[in-house]
């Protein structure tokens, strides 16, 4: 089987409230409102995030986010509002932070995840 992108979900109460969450944690508006209840970052060529407003699933999601420098990212975040942390290790090299968007949908940034 031939995989073309792969779409991580965050099923949210309400699109509006969690786009304008999103575009904070990203640091830009949506790539694409396909309907009313759907907002797409395209953050690879190959990988893309959606935040869909489906109520009895809001705040089940866990999305892992691969960033070149965490501690950076975390100051970023703190910049626009988002607080992330305790930096954590993960193992040997690898160091994550996480924190949760309105829903409770578990946002975790990983640092040098594959070593």
């Amino acid at each position: 089987m031939d995989i073309a992108r792969v779409l991580m979900v965050a099923p949210v109460r309400d699109v509006e409230t969690a786009v304008t969450w999103y575009e904070r944690l990203l640091g830009r508006p949506a790539d694409s409102r396909p309907m009313p209840s759907l907002a797409d970052w395209h953050l690879t060529a190959g990988g893309w995030l959606q935040v869909f407003e489906d109520p009895d699933r809001a705040g089940s999601t866990y999305l892992n986010l691969e960033v070149p420098e965490l501690d950076r990212a975390v100051a970023e975040l703190a910049a626009r509002g988002l607080v992330a942390g305790p930096v954590r290790p993960g193992g040997t090299r690898t160091r994550f932070a996480s924190l949760d968007d309105p829903d409770g949908n578990r946002i975790t940034l990983l640092e040098d995840p594959v070593t």
